[in-house]
């Protein structure tokens, strides 16, 4: 029994309790698969994987039921597995860093006698979103086919692309060649080994010559920008053509599209306040704009993925790759989570969205300009 370890053993080394091992074991979240000679339970080197993976996911604040469907994933092995622990660690490490540094700072101007500014206050959630949420995004964010297929079909004929705030390279078409763009260290290090091959630089200064690529594309990026309108422009000048996946908010009571911002998010509108409209986002590089409907079992997790499945929002590894819960900020998300079970529980959402339940896909307001 050298390879084995008793449950005693187990828990000594995991630091938890015996009992905690045996109620794992009683709901099939870890069951031992070996037997001592004595006849007692026993963990293989395999348990031992599944109780770290198990145990992990638990100290990053996730449900048993969350672990259980985590763990269980036949879509992931070990080192998938792996990886995804290391982006949500590193999200946890990078949003506390930030913070931290925020606060120091703070301190030290108040310590001067200065006043500081609510812009000061709220830098955690401003420039650096992206590696704060970054180590998230393998969790929940990939390529959805369909999505893409409308993408890829704007490109057209195209043979040289430059994808703009590429992050971990969704979307980046592997028949073409693909330049990326990447502000953020965090992103970009998770970026695939066989990725485009990727520049650190900001959408408003690229750093290519007028005309360098037959098309240069964004997707789901824009909104993360300080200057919308300058990154668009220079996307314009440095390629002949351009495709942008955003978001649209011309339309009147376009917050209400969406029952998660209608019943439960509020605060979502805020976000996007001075987020250009979708009709001078196409002015500034002359593109129109195209409806682009959110599959009911969207692979790609953005914010309007789960429309048809809302107990995916109640999931924290699931809010946690999008940025909208980081902005609105920890108060808002908790009430809209809290709301949003309690109704689930009750049959009060179903009966608000009964309609939804026959549909395919829906509009919620995602829009692909193509210029």
């Amino acid at each position: 029994m050298n390879d084995h370890w008793t449950v005693g053993r187990v828990a000594d080394l995991a630091g938890v309790s015996v009992r905690t091992l045996h109620h794992y074991d009683e709901i099939g979240l870890v069951r031992p698969s070996a037997r001592t000679s004595a006849g007692y339970r026993a963990y293989s080197a395999a348990d031992v994987e599944r109780l770290r993976e198990v145990l992990a996911y638990r100290r990053l604040g996730f449900g048993l039921r969350e672990v259980g469907e985590l763990v269980g994933d036949p879509s992931t092995d070990a080192v998938a597995r792996l990886r995804q622990l290391r982006g949500l660690l590193v999200e946890r490490r990078d949003r506390t860093d930030a913070m931290v540094r925020a606060i120091d700072r703070e301190l030290e101007t108040r310590a001067k006698g200065l006043s500081v500014t609510p812009e000061e206050q709220l830098e955690v959630l401003g420039a650096r979103l992206y590696d704060v949420i970054g180590g998230a995004y393998p969790a929940t964010r990939r390529t959805e086919p369909r999505i893409a297929a409308r993408i890829w079909e704007a490109l057209g004929d195209a043979e040289t692309v430059l994808n703009v705030g590429a992050g971990t390279g969704s979307y980046e078409p592997a028949d073409r060649d693909v330049t990326a763009v990447e502000p953020s260290e965090v992103m970009r290090s998770q970026r695939p080994a066989d990725a485009a091959p990727c520049v650190a630089a900001a959408a408003e200064s690229l750093p290519f010559e007028d005309d360098s690529y037959d098309v240069a594309m964004a997707v789901s990026t824009v909104h993360h920008w300080a200057d919308p309108i300058a990154g668009l422009r220079e996307m314009r000048r440095v390629a002949r053509r351009v495709v942008v996946f955003t978001f649209d908010t011309d339309e009147p009571g376009w917050q209400d599209r969406f029952w998660l911002t209608r019943d439960y998010l509020p605060e979502f509108a805020s976000v996007l306040e001075g987020f250009p409209s979708i009709a001078g986002m196409g002015d500034a590089i002359g593109a129109r704009a195209e409806p682009v409907p959110v599959p009911w079992d969207c692979a790609d997790g953005l914010f309007e993925a789960y429309w048809r499945r809302p107990e995916a929002y109640l999931e924290d590894r699931v809010r946690r790759a999008m940025s909208v819960w980081t902005r609105v900020g920890p108060e808002a998300e908790q009430r809209a989570v809290r709301r949003l079970d309690e109704d689930l529980a009750s049959g009060r959402w179903a009966e608000r969205n009964n309609e939804l339940v026959d549909l395919d896909a829906a509009d919620l307001g995602l829009r692909l300009l193509i210029a």
